[in-house]
């Protein structure tokens, strides 16, 4: 059996996706998660992602993951106030390794082998982060999902995610959101919001567009490493936009 499961990861590897993109680093906000919940892991929608990511790796691409940890640390925001920010963030970062588990779980339940490596030391329930192990783990088929941030306060998951992106070599960042790309103005509230199909690094941190933090634009700006935000809201939204066919905004060098 174990014969069958290297020779099932050498025969993805050797497929060629049809998108853009090889190798993706998927960044999913903890938020994401919650599905209609208000806090919490709602595993309906986990278990949608998690299949849509086991489809991408099917076909060719190769993935790995970064989670925020917003939906498990919104319910422990009350018991966080007055805290001192240091360990506020450590305690988002241990909500980040509880999502990696939870996705990984799902996603080796649709038969996609997952390792999670963690920024801070945990080694009863996950590797620590080792770059050169975290791209063999990729190379043979594997989904790697990286945990608990940067490992350090005061950076959040959108740095550790442009981190992770550029160690990996990755050739995108996909940002999984709740709308369809970047907007002019809140498409929720104004019908009449323009979304971009791409911008400039320079429009991003010029115009403060939140798309993730300056830190993380700046590094994926330095690297040359694009950032397509998509709606991972929509059923089947990853494979359209993988493939270059779906709805979704690029960030990146626009040449004039």
């Amino acid at each position: 059996m174990r014969g069958c499961a290297v020779n099932e990861a050498e025969d993805r590897s050797l497929k060629t996706p049809k998108g853009p993109y090889k190798r993706v680093l998927l960044k999913v906000s903890g938020e994401v998660l919650m599905g209609e919940q208000p806090y919490g892991i709602d595993m309906n929608t986990v278990d949608r992602i998690a299949r849509e990511v086991g489809e991408a790796v099917e076909v060719g691409y190769e993935l790995c993951l970064v989670i925020g940890g917003g939906n498990i640390f919104r319910g422990l925001s009350s018991a966080a106030k007055g805290m001192e920010r240091a360990a506020a963030d450590y305690m988002g970062m241990l909500a980040t390794v509880m999502n990696a588990l939870a996705m990984q779980t799902t996603l080796e339940r649709v038969g996609i082998p997952t390792r999670v490596q963690s920024a801070i030391p945990m080694a009863t329930v996950c590797e620590p982060y080792i770059r050169r192990r975290a791209m063999r783990h990729m190379e043979r088929g594997r989904v790697v999902i990286f945990a608990a941030g940067t490992g350090n306060p005061f950076f959040t998951t959108d740095t550790a995610a442009a981190l992770r992106a550029a160690e990996m070599g990755c050739d995108a960042l996909f940002k999984g959101t709740s709308v369809d790309g970047i907007y002019d103005d809140d498409p929720h509230k104004n019908p009449h919001a323009k979304r971009s199909a791409c911008l400039d690094y320079i429009d991003v941190l010029a115009r403060d567009l939140k798309v993730m933090d300056a830190s993380a634009v700046t590094l994926m700006r330095d690297n040359q490493i694009p950032i397509v935000v998509f709606n991972i809201r929509e059923q089947g939204g990853l494979a359209l936009v993988l493939d270059g066919e779906g709805a979704c905004t690029v960030v990146g060098d626009v040449k004039s």
